[in-house]
């Protein structure tokens, strides 16, 4: 009776030892299969870059130059910004969303004519070479998707206006030497806004429509028009806008589905300036310690 006991005690404690087992080897199969999924998930978190091509770009930053003027980085330096330590704060590449960050701020980088800060692109033609440019009969179109990262607010709680999109005129050298200027700058014809979560626009108009080409070289032969809202709110997420320009022409269109034309004779009379493209972080503020953030996903242009 005792050696049968002895023997079933054997077998329970054998078959128990081998059931204990069997559940840690299940426990660690479970185990190794959730590190498993754990590595595939960091293996699908892939490096995201914004489809932008910088080689016909120049960057403008918030920050000065061993000269006190505003920070300037060119072609082909400019492909090669995510190494660059100035440009770093103001001008990085969000790579978890997959799109360049341009950052702005108050500072004492400002630019001749304006009291506010940049961090903004600025077309160039040719590569390094401001003095090429294009007229609206040569005709242009500028596309970007963008998104409004971060804004600080006003001391009423109203968030701060940020310039994303522009047109800005120019005067040729023997333009600007035929009125006198020293320097080549002419206004700007299209200053788009995001402003408090919709999209603004600016244009400009003749005071005088009765002024001679050579009388509307000058500043201020133009005025500023009242502006447009589009209806749709974009608030802090991505949209499209889309700049279209002909001669007598110039077409804004957002989110493809809601358009603003200008057509008539001011924008006809605009014909005797050069122009470029702008794009970026042109912040609308001096209060202390406001900032902007905005995010380019991508950015296209073509004449």
């Amino acid at each position: 009776m005792l050696r049968y006991f002895k023997i079933c005690l054997f077998v329970f404690l054998t078959v128990s030892v081998s059931a204990k087992c069997q559940a840690q080897d299940v426990k660690t199969s479970k185990e190794l299969k959730e590190v498993k999924k754990k590595k595939k998930k960091k293996k699908k978190k892939k490096v995201k870059l914004p489809n932008i091509d910088l080689s016909h770009w120049k960057v403008t930053l918030p920050v000065t130059n061993d000269k006190g003027k505003p920070y300037e980085i060119d072609p082909p330096e400019i492909l090669d910004f995510a190494n660059n330590d100035v440009a770093k704060p103001y001008m990085y590449i969000d790579s978890t969303k997959g799109a360049i960050v341009f950052h702005a701020m108050p500072t004492e980088s400002k630019t001749k004519n304006t009291k506010y800060t940049r961090s903004e692109l600025r077309e160039q033609m040719v590569p390094g070479e401001n003095n090429v440019n294009w007229t609206f009969a040569d005709g242009g179109k500028m596309r970007g998707k963008i998104q409004m990262d971060e804004v600080s607010k006003d001391d009423e709680g109203k968030y701060h206006r940020v310039i994303i999109m522009q047109i800005h005129g120019r005067l040729t050298n023997e333009q600007r030497d035929l009125i006198g200027e020293d320097d080549n700058n002419a206004p700007p014809i299209l200053k788009i806004y995001w402003d408090k979560g919709k999209i603004r626009i600016k244009s400009k108009v003749l005071k005088d429509l009765s002024a001679s080409d050579t009388e509307i070289l000058h500043e201020d032969a133009w005025d500023n028009d009242e502006g447009f809202n589009f209806e749709q709110e974009v608030g802090f997420r991505k949209f499209t806008l889309e700049v279209q320009v002909s001669d007598g022409k110039m077409l804004i269109i957002l989110n493809d589905t809601e358009y603003k034309a200008y057509e008539g004779i001011h924008i006809k009379r605009w014909g005797v300036f050069e122009n470029y493209f702008k794009a970026g972080n042109y912040f609308q503020s001096r209060d202390e310690g406001a900032y902007a953030k905005v995010r380019f996903y991508e950015l296209e242009v073509s004449h």
